[in-house]
């Protein structure tokens, strides 16, 4: 066939498939990204016209709220208080998902029970608890608390445990000085059993023999904390070397933040390219690469020069800080890393007594107030509330998930497993659910983020989470507009870092060949 024949069966543009999905999806996205760009205009002229002002020097004003609860609760600006409130909506969120997987997985469990109690009662929970609004479980929770002791000046005291209506104080174990030089040993101990374990039953496994891998495991993990705990002063050398990191970060330019995060990024899109195209390499060459992998590439390509192109335009942005200064996003990134170093510096400092040390719950008196102290571990009433709603209400979904994903299981397991003699639970934990789980992870996914998001109506309880200590920063300086944008970037990072670890295990957890 000649050329002359080949240009006249050349299917024209406006009936070329991939032409006409590759124009339509740009027009498209040209139109919303014209929508938002005019959206914006207009209310930017809109509060020009009204006097609204947008800016973040706020960040760097004083707070003046005294928090219930968190990692700081006298915090000296709102920036502070930002941080302090993410901690305690990151606190809800992790504590409740870890809490209504657990529950969740035996309420699952039970409901494919042969026990008739235990059946219809996990069938009631499932079928009360997730029909009833989540914001009106917080409430029916705080109002429980209301029926509970008064304290009194008789109260005062220490306490294993201690329930009151303003909260439950349990004797707890804090950290002294010595917590982290001990971490190290103990992160120590993680890594050789996890490396002694792979090699113990891959050995086993050769010889057919069977492998001791819990106990081994274990056995060095309690054997490295034993060790740490009396020999976490002689890594007391870690604090001068760290001080001199943390003096050296001080020296550097401060666009050396911003340039190492664009390499960075640079380079993790260079790699992703890489092996993408390695990926498609055949015997004979590269694979054809269709107009969707093109488009992966390119995508690749632009995030990372976007990434990086953005981390040089952010540094350059000024900013006020709580001593009156105005500096730079790279130079606070350089103090801010600095100060980490000598954190960390100060931490390995062979002052303090043993790493961990139990303290009781205390009630004192503080003014006219009779309240519990600063030892023990305290659960207030709203953490309280919220916590146990949101438990209870995604208990109630992850349930329905695992019995779907256990039943979702060929039935030839199970017969399997009772053949050679397991007993339900040996054949439940060692091949129904390790399965089951592959099924049902993602869809646990989408509960855990609905727990970030349902954190979110702790401010119906004035929980001081982001929420909030959000809505007393607007109300101390109006700026609503930079509040929701905080917001905003909060949930939608902490949502995606979730997806993203879920997606990672995913992954993991994923067959061979499938």
């Amino acid at each position: 066939m000649n050329s002359d024949s080949r240009l006249q069966h050349r299917v024209p543009l406006w009936r070329n498939a991939v032409f006409l999905k590759w124009f339509v999806q740009i027009v498209v996205l040209g139109a919303v990204i014209s929508g938002f760009g005019a959206l914006g205009a207009q209310a930017a002229a809109n509060w020009a016209s009204s006097g609204i002002d947008f800016g973040w020097d706020w960040l760097a004003g004083p707070f003046g709220v005294a928090l219930s609860e968190g990692i700081d609760t006298l915090p000296d600006s709102a920036a502070r208080a930002i941080v302090v409130g993410a901690v305690n909506t990151l606190r809800i969120a992790l504590s409740a998902i870890v809490a209504s997987t657990i529950l969740g997985t035996l309420v699952g469990i039970a409901r494919l029970s042969k026990n008739w109690i235990l059946h219809k009662v996990s069938t009631v929970f499932v079928e009360t608890v997730r029909n009833i609004p989540l914001l009106l479980q917080i409430f029916f929770w705080q109002a429980v608390t209301f029926a509970l002791p008064v304290l009194t000046p008789s109260d005062i005291g220490t306490y294993w445990v201690k329930i009151s209506n303003r909260g439950f104080g349990l004797a707890w174990i804090r950290w002294d000085g010595g917590f982290w030089p001990w971490l190290v040993f103990v992160i120590a101990g993680f890594a050789g059993a996890t490396i002694v374990t792979r090699r113990h039953l891959a050995s086993r496994r050769a010889k057919g023999q069977p492998a001791y891998v819990v106990m081994i495991w274990i056995g060095i993990v309690g054997f490295a904390a034993v060790v740490g705990w009396f020999a976490w002063p002689v890594l007391s050398f870690v604090t001068p070397v760290l001080e001199s990191v943390a003096d050296l970060i001080l020296r550097l330019p401060p666009y050396v933040a911003p340039v190492l995060i664009a390499a960075v990024a640079l380079t993790l899109s260079w790699r992703w390219i890489g092996r993408f195209f390695r990926s498609r390499r055949t015997a004979a060459g590269f694979a054809k690469l269709s107009d969707d992998d093109w488009f992966r590439v390119g995508f690749a390509g632009v995030a990372g020069i976007g990434v990086a192109a953005g981390a040089v335009v952010v540094g350059s942005f000024e900013v006020l800080t709580t001593t009156g200064d105005v500096m730079s996003m790279a130079e606070l990134v350089r103090s801010g890393t600095s100060n980490l170093v000598r954190w960390m510096a100060n931490n390995f400092d062979p002052v303090g007594n043993q790493p961990l040390v139990p303290q009781k719950a205390s009630v004192v008196q503080a003014g006219n107030f009779i309240q519990f102290g600063d030892t023990g571990l305290v659960v207030r009433i709203p953490f309280f509330s919220v916590f146990t709603a949101i438990t209870l209400y995604t208990a109630a979904f992850i349930a329905e998930i695992v019995r779907g994903g256990i039943q979702a299981v060929p039935k030839g397991q199970l017969d399997a497993a009772k053949a050679v003699g397991l007993t339900r639970s040996q054949y439940m934990r060692t091949i129904i659910l390790p399965q089951a789980y592959r099924i049902v992870l993602p869809p646990l996914g989408n509960q855990y983020i609905n727990v970030l998001k349902n954190s979110s109506l702790g401010v119906a309880t004035a929980l001081p989470d982001i929420m909030n200590v959000g809505i007393t920063i607007v109300n101390q300086t109006g700026q609503f507009r930079a509040v929701i944008v905080i917001w905003v970037m909060f949930f939608l990072g902490a949502s995606l870092a979730m997806s993203g670890v879920v997606n990672y295990y995913n992954h993991k957890m994923n067959l061979v060949g499938t």
